[in-house]
Parts: C-alpha cells; sequence; structure tokens
C-alpha cells in the first residue's frame, strides 16, 4: 500500500465542507430542461386576437411564400442562401408554414395593446381566454401560448396587471376547465428584484384561489432595462431575479427597443445587432447557463411589407443567423411574414453546419478520433443542434441517421444529457 502524509480523518473533515456546494450547485444548475424550445415567440395586441389568429397568421406567411418567393432560387437571389441549401430548406418551410407555423404565441395586454380603460381591458381579457379556450377545443392552438401582462415598473399599471391576469385566468379555467399545456406568462420592464418577488406572490395566491397545483404558473422575464442587467449597487441582477422566481422562471427574453433606448442611444442606432444589445444577451447567456432556463432574443420593426418585403426578409434574416450565431435559438416575431425568414434562417443555419457536426459527433461517439477533440460538453451540444432541428422539422430522423450513424432515439439522448 502507498505510502502518504495526510490523515485520512483530515481530508475527508475539509472536503466534507464541499458537500454544501454540491447541494447548491445541483439546486442552481439542474441543466438543461427535457421540453422543446420554440424557435420564435409571435406578439399579437390583444384587441386583435381572435379565433382565426393563428390561420391568419399562417395563410399571410403561406402568401407572402408564394408572392415573393416561390422558388429555391427565390430564395438564393434574395437572401444569399447556397443553392443547394435552397432546394433543401424552402419545400421544409413551406412545410412547417402548412403545418405548424406558430410554435408560441403571447396575447400581449403591454405595450402592443396600450391602455383602453378598464372596462376594455377586463373585457378583452375575458374575450381572450374564451378565444385560447376554443383553440384548445378545436385543436388548433399553438403548441405554446400565454399572455404577456402590463409591467410592474409604473404604479398606476401594476393593479390592472394583476386584475388582467385575474380576469384571463378565472376566464380560462372557467371555459376550460383546467390550466393547458405550453401556458406562460411574459413578465416585462422588470427594474428591481422586489417586482419579480411580488409577481410570484400574486401567481401563488392566484394558484391557491384557482384551485391549481403549487407553482403551475411559470412565467418569462423580459430583459429590456438597464436594471435588469446591472442593479443600483453594481451587481448583475439576473441571478437575483432567477432565485426570487422560485423556480419558476422558464425564460430570459431580451427586449430590443426599450433596453436600447434605456441605454440612450437614438433611434437610429436601436437595432438588434448594437453592441450594447450583445452586452445584455452575454450577461442573460451568463446568468442563465446551467439553470434550464431558455433565452430568447428581441425583434427587428423593420417588417417585410409593401415594397419593402425583400429588405424586410434580408433584415430579418441576417439578425436571426446572427442570434443563432450567438446561441440564442428563439426569437420574437411580429408580423407573419417573418415566420418564412424565421423558419428560413433556422433551417439554414442548421443545414450550413451539419455536415462538419456530424463528422465530429460521428467521431466523438466511435471514439475514432478526427481532426478535432471534442469534449463531452461539446458533444451535447452537437447533439443538441441535431435534437433542434428535429424538433422544428429542419431534418427529418433518416436524414440524422444517414449523417451521424446514429438513431433519433440516441441522438435525442445524447443532446439532452
Amino acid at each position: 500500500m502507498a505510502r502518504t502524509s495526510l490523515e485520512t480523518a483530515e481530508v475527508n473533515r475539509r472536503l466534507a465542507r464541499l458537500s454544501a456546494v454540491d447541494e447548491h450547485i445541483a439546486a442552481t444548475y439542474p441543466g438543461a430542461r427535457a421540453v422543446r424550445q420554440p424557435v420564435h415567440t409571435c406578439y399579437v395586441p390583444a384587441n386583435k386576437v381572435d379565433a382565426d389568429t393563428v390561420r391568419l397568421w399562417e395563410r399571410e406567411a403561406l402568401a407572402a411564400l408564394d408572392r415573393d418567393a416561390a422558388r429555391p432560387e427565390d430564395l438564393t437571389e434574395i437572401l444569399g442562401l447556397d443553392a443547394e441549401i435552397a432546394r433543401a430548406v424552402h419545400p421544409r418551410v413551406r412545410a412547417k408554414l402548412q403545418n405548424s407555423p406558430v410554435e408560441d404565441l403571447r396575447i400581449d395586454f403591454e405595450d402592443g395593446y396600450g391602455r383602453p380603460g378598464d372596462e376594455v381591458e377586463d373585457a378583452d381579457a375575458e374575450r381572450t381566454a374564451g378565444v385560447v379556450a376554443g383553440w384548445l377545443r378545436e385543436g388548433t392552438a399553438p403548441a405554446n401560448f400565454g399572455l404577456r401582462v402590463k409591467s410592474f415598473d409604473t404604479p398606476e399599471l401594476r393593479a390592472r396587471s394583476v386584475r388582467t391576469l385575474d380576469v384571463f385566468l378565472t376566464a380560462l379555467l372557467r371555459e376550460h376547465g383546467g390550466l393547458p399545456d405550453g401556458f406562460l406568462l411574459t413578465f416585462p420592464k422588470v427594474v428591481d428584484v422586489a417586482q419579480v418577488e411580488v409577481f410570484v406572490e400574486f401567481l401563488a395566491l392566484l394558484e391557491q384561489q384557482l384551485g391549481l397545483p403549487e407553482r403551475a404558473l411559470g412565467f418569462e422575464i423580459q430583459v429590456e432595462t438597464t436594471q435588469s442587467i446591472v442593479d443600483s449597487e453594481g451587481r448583475l441582477a439576473l441571478p437575483r431575479f432567477l432565485r426570487a422566481g422560485a423556480g419558476r422562471v422558464t425564460g430570459l427574453h431580451f427586449g430590443t427597443y426599450d433596453y436600447t433606448a434605456s441605454c440612450g442611444l437614438t433611434a437610429a442606432h436601436q437595432h438588434l445587432a448594437h453592441r450594447a444589445c450583445d452586452f445584455a444577451r452575454h450577461v442573460m447567456q451568463v446568468s442563465a447557463a446551467g439553470t434550464g432556463v431558455f433565452l430568447s432574443d428581441g425583434s427587428t420593426n423593420v417588417l417585410p411589407v409593401g415594397d419593402q418585403v425583400h429588405h424586410g426578409w434580408r433584415t430579418h434574416y441576417e439578425l436571426t443567423r446572427r442570434s443563432l450565431e450567438h446561441g440564442f435559438y428563439q426569437g420574437w416575431d411580429l408580423h407573419p411574414a417573418q415566420l418564412v425568414t424565421r423558419y428560413a434562417a433556422v433551417f439554414a443555419a442548421f443545414r450550413d453546419s451539419a455536415p462538419a457536426e456530424a463528422a465530429r459527433l460521428a467521431a466523438y461517439t466511435s471514439a475514432s478520433g478526427g481532426a478535432v477533440l471534442d469534449e463531452p460538453a461539446t458533444a451535447r451540444a452537437l447533439a443538441a443542434s441535431f435534437v433542434r432541428a428535429l424538433d422544428n422539422g429542419g431534418i427529418d430522423a433518416a436524414e440524422v441517421e444517414q449523417m451521424t450513424g446514429l438513431p433519433e432515439a440516441e441522438i435525442r439522448k445524447l443532446g439532452r444529457l
């Protein structure tokens, strides 16, 4: 037996102190959630939401594709896609727009809605709850949906925010009979951890009054103020927001224009690719890493409409590709025609990287080595790319197995570890 200089009891006594660290890390950083992240969120003002909203987005998106990019060659000309990539992407975009164009939808009672008065907002909250119940009965509801309430940053809006949520949930549960899967709330313009704490308290009260399970109501925090990044004492704010969320926070969503305005940028420089936005997104990434909290990028207000369709599409496509390159796999869409470039960008980005990623993944799983020596964490990221593409329609299981040599079940297992 090898001789040592340290007594076993002394070693164990010191190492025992780290058990508390292990418990904290396990609780705070549980890793990726085994649920699918949508590629986008569509925001629709509450007064414009009706039974036909989802179908309307589908019709308008398909009409835009047929009118302005009916052929794969059009994607090459307008967006600069490689011809082979365009031939693979174009039919998949069409299929996606026909089958499940809206992956996530928020009924907006905040900036997109305004302040129409209490009677009108009460009526819209009750009416849109009925609309959602109708979608659920008909099987036309998006996989993910919910509402964005008014913020708590202005005293006169706080009670209105809570009342709208109360009216909506009361009506939805009365008509539907329970809280549907995929339901989420968006909590905007957070400037202090106390706002998160109070919002969580209201959610708990609503659960008690409505007979919902504990923590049934989850929410996303919109990062659209400088105080959401650095608080008044110079600390990173988001880790404290996440802790205050008490396990309810499912996502951090970036708000482009409120955030850039709060940084003092003029309108000409308020855009998603500004370096001020990059800083905020990097803080979001570091704060959410390992927590299972999804990240979503913001929107562009350059819309593909009128005689600006191609310009709007190029802008949206390039910004979506940029978001993907920065590790933001979800973003906001504000117009149906943006769905064309949302899926074109998501699918093209995957197709561009898939051959190299497949080769690296095959080399890792076969232990045969290769030109790049990947770590287990990178292998998980490689597999996760294929999982996302399987989920959103960018690839099918047969293609995955042909490219990687791995069946879908193995890819999903590796990508979710």
